[in-house]
Parts: structure tokens; sequence; C-alpha cells
């Protein structure tokens, strides 16, 4: 049978039952045999498919579920932690010559030092999907949009292969190594890989649905911060870092208090604004929906509804009590909301909170972080912040799972445990490692390995040689 059930004036159909279908054994058509097989194109995607293709003998694929490259680089998110928190850079190789790129056309900013984030860059979006795009054409990468990737093939606990589904139908793909980047653990979890889900309860660090407002004075806003710092209060920032350049706030607790004791429904703690590269423009984080599991189409459903609708009430709360909004209008919203966490797969190593606050150096390491341990509640409208003293080395066994052979997993899904993953899942650091996965991809079919066996020494020489940043 099945229900309705109402979720916040929602009504979503709940299947309560235990039937099932059998389906029909049937012949599946190859679409295509590769090297090298890139699910997901967002920040780790396109660099693991970039890094792999430089060897221009491989044949490199990328597989993407919406109609453009980028992920979470078009949603309006700043990149967080190209800076360590010693504000020396810790992000460099490929993600670097990326955000040139963008400089280039006008489209991204200096790469900012802030006290809470450790550092932030400034892009435009809809660039990004041009100059990911233009990447892949530059090395001949076949990048194929509107796929899912619905199984994985494995034999003898090795992934040969995923099946993709399409308004085509169901067909093939085989790859000599395919590199996870769903952010999901789609193919990981498909094939066998252990994976886990939030924290010790289950609890998932809440999604947020972007938008962008134009017609901002942000010069009041930043005169607000600057010149009342006790009334306009920012959390950890100090005021002048506020005076001059591209910004984030992240506070403005006592506004958000006044809101709710007039009746408004704030979803959030803290007021997250972000400026954009146009004078008048801030997108919005703020937004927030709990319970939201993005691995559960019911789920991400009531979550992308429930964020809209919070939208009205977050623009409320801006033009009332924070000042530039009084004359802003919502300009754009993003196309999806971006998710925090959801799957991450259990690997060779499993990356620990500890091992950042630590500074933990690994002779395997093929990343480096610098974004603190951030852990936004699964419960309620605050966050949890552990700030760090240095960067942290990320090993190549994060990209490796424990189990299952010829398969790298590269972004937010990679092996971390719950609070690791609360830093890890930024997208400079997931630019690094998808650049790391490529490149071994990309080595270990040259030197005829397993990406399990492969000669880590090679891969760090390559990225080196590539202007990778190592510790």
């Amino acid at each position: 049978m099945s229900i309705l059930v109402s979720l916040s004036d929602y009504t979503i159909i709940v299947i309560m039952n235990n039937k099932t279908y059998i389906e029909p054994s049937r012949e599946l058509g190859v679409r295509a045999e590769v090297d090298v097989l890139v699910v997901g194109g967002g920040p780790s995607g396109i660099m693991a498919a970039y890094a792999a293709a430089k060897d221009p003998s491989l044949k490199v694929m990328l597989i993407e579920s919406r109609g453009y490259l980028g992920g979470n680089l078009t949603i309006g998110l700043p990149i967080l932690a190209f800076l360590g928190p010693k504000g020396n850079q810790v992000v460099k190789g490929e993600p670097q010559k990326f955000i040139d790129r963008l400089k280039a056309r006008g489209a991204a900013s200096d790469h900012k030092p802030c006290k809470l984030h450790t550092s932030l860059t400034i892009i435009n979006s809809e660039e990004a999907k041009t100059v990911a795009q233009e990447m892949m054409e530059e090395r001949k990468v076949e990048v194929l949009y509107y796929v899912f990737c619905s199984d994985a093939i494995v034999e003898n606990d090795t992934v040969k292969g995923v099946i993709i589904e399409s308004k085509a139908g169901r067909e093939v793909i085989f790859a000599k190594t395919i590199i996870d980047c769903t952010g999901d653990a789609d193919v990981a979890f498909r094939a066998g890989v252990e994976c886990h889900k939030g924290d010790e309860d289950g609890g998932l660090q809440p999604p947020t649905l972007m938008y962008q407002m134009r017609g901002v004075n942000v010069q009041a806003l930043r005169d607000a911060i600057v010149n009342h710092p006790e009334e306009y209060d920012m959390d950890r920032m100090p005021p002048e870092q506020f005076k001059e350049g591209k910004f984030i706030t992240v506070g403005l607790r006592n506004q958000i208090r006044k809101a709710q004791q007039e009746g408004l429904d704030v979803p959030v703690s803290r007021t997250i604004l972000i400026t954009g590269l146009e004078e008048d423009e801030i997108w919005v984080n703020m937004t927030r929906v709990s319970g939201v599991d993005s691995t559960r189409p019911e789920s991400y459903t009531f979550g992308e509804m429930t964020a809209r609708k919070q939208m009205k009430v977050v623009t409320e709360y801006l033009r009332k009590f924070v000042p530039g909004f009084e004359n802003a209008r919502v300009e754009t919203v993003a196309p999806f909301m971006g998710i925090r966490e959801s799957r991450v797969i259990v690997g060779k190593y499993v990356m620990t909170a500890q091992d950042m606050i630590g500074s933990k150096r690994f002779s395997d390491v093929i990343a480096v972080g610098g974004y603190p341990v951030d852990i936004h509640h699964a419960k309620g409208g605050d966050c949890t912040m552990v700030f760090l003293n240095d960067s942290y080395d990320l090993p190549y066994r994060v990209l490796v799972p424990e189990k299952i052979s010829g398969l790298l997993v590269a972004g937010r899904c990679s092996s971390m445990n719950h609070e690791a993953m609360a830093g890890t899942r930024v997208m400079s650091t997931c630019m690094a490692l998808g650049e790391a996965a490529g490149t071994a991809a990309r080595v270990a079919i040259e030197s005829g390995k397993a990406v399990a066996d492969v000669s880590v020494e090679k891969v760090q020489k390559e990225l080196l040689l590539n202007g990778a940043y190592l510790g």
C-alpha cells in the first residue's frame, strides 16, 4: 500500500510495502570501452578527467547527470581554503590553473585570507561551466551529459564498468579504471564498497539552497560591520577584515535574535552572506533543511521544496534587519541544493579529525588541506568549528577502497570519518583529490599496474611536476 505524508505543507508519496518486482534479464548495449571513466563532473571530477587525459594516448570519458560541468562550483559558493592556517597556499597545481583561467576572463577573485575560512576565492558560476567544458575539449575527454550511473559491474571484487541510465535506456561503459567523483559515492556503493553516512547517530550535516540577490548596497553592509561591530557581530572575524575587498559574513547573531523575537522563523543562527564579483551582488547561504539525505529522492525533494519556502523568510529578514538589503531583490536561485554530507567510503586509510588537528604527515601524501573541522549541526541552526594551527596531509590511501579494486574515489566521499569530512569537503581540497586520482589512474595504466598497486612515488612526482603542493 501507499500512504500520503504531509511534511511542512508539502505532500510526499511514501511507499510502505514490501512488494518487489523482478526485472527481466536482457542484453545491454555497450556504449563505450575506455581507459579511464570519471563518474561525476563536479570539482573533483573535472580535475580527475583533465589529469588522466594528460596522456593523449589514453581514452578518457566523463559522465555527468546534469547538462553542464562544475557541480558545486556552479551554485554561488566561494572556494574556501586555497590558503592554509598559516597563510601559505596549500592547494596549487591544476586547481590553481583553473582559477587562473577564470581570472584571465575576469571571473575569479584573488585568494583573500579569512580568519574563519583560512581563505575565500569568489568565482563566476557560469564561467566555471564554460572553462570546465573547454578543458575537457582541450584534452579530448569524451563528455556525456544527462546520464546516471545506476549500477556497477564487478567481477572477482574488481570494478570493470558501470551501467548507465538515460532517455536512451540502459547501457554499459567498460573501463580499465573508474574514478567515482559523484559526491555520494554512487559507484562505490553499488560496487559493494563499505560506506558510512553521518555521525554516530546517522545525523547528516544539512544542505543549503544558495541564492543570489542584486541591488544590495554592499558598502552599507561593510560600514555597519566595520563601524558597529558590537551590534553587527561577526564570528571570529575582526572588523578590519571587512574594510576592503570581497568578504563572507558569518555572524550577525544579534540581528537574527531580533528577527526571531519579532516572529520571523529564520532557520539558522548565523547570517552567512558572500559578496559576488559585481558591486551590488550577494549570495545568501542561509536556507537549511535538517534531516535531508541526498541519496534518497523523496528526502532530497523535501529538502529542495522546504528550502524554497525558507528563502522567503530569509529574504524578509535581510530586508528588515541587515543594512544594505532594503531594496535588494532575488535574482538567481542555484540549480540544486549544496550537499554537505552523504555517503563516504571506507578506504585503505580512514582520515580522522585528529589527523587534521595534529597536522599529520603521510609518506603517501597526494594533497594538502587547510580548512578547519566545520560541522553544521544535524539538528538546530548552528555549527561547531575546530580551528587548526597548520595544514595537514591527505594520503593516497583515502582514495582507494579497502576491498574493491579498479576504483578510486575522490572528493567529499573519499575515506574520512564524519568529523574529518567536515573539513575536507570544501571544493579546493576536493579539486586537489581529483587531480591526484586522475594522475594516479594515468600513471597506473602507463605502468601496467592496478590503481591500488601504483607507485605513489611516481604519482607524487607527476603531481609536483604539474605544480601541486605536497607540503
